[in-house]
């Protein structure tokens, strides 16, 4: 009965952990290389800058456009354990769904990039 009650316990921590983890905005989980440099009801918009070789933490972003300010060579880790790599030009101009991932610059430059978060029911 004790393990039981134990393994509840256990499973209970996890599934509580996942979902804090997952609320975790860019801004709060990651202040060093997150900057808000505009907010209101529509929209959130963060500068954002990787040294070479510099990790994020895992956080969340809503639906978002990204702005390239300089070249960019990184990586996406995602929740899964699965990773996408990029090779972005200053100038170029993304779409990103909602989602949670630790970016790494993996290029030995600095990048950086403006998000604009859209907030609001299309966000999700």
């Amino acid at each position: 009965m004790k393990r039981v009650i134990l393994s509840v316990v256990a499973i209970v921590v996890l599934v509580g952990a996942a979902v804090i983890l997952r609320a975790q905005d860019a801004a709060k989980a990651d202040a060093k290389h997150y900057t808000v440099a505009f907010e209101n009801d529509q929209v959130r918009v963060l500068k954002v800058r990787y040294g070479p070789g510099e990790k994020s933490t895992m956080h969340s972003h809503p639906n978002a456009v990204a702005v390239f300010l300089t070249d960019a060579k990184g990586r996406f880790t995602f929740q899964d354990g699965k990773t996408q790599d990029f090779n972005s030009k200053a100038g170029d101009v993304i779409w990103n769904d909602a989602n949670v991932h630790l970016p790494e610059n993996t290029g030995d430059k600095a990048m950086e990039v403006i998000v604009v978060e859209l907030k609001g029911k299309s966000a999700k």
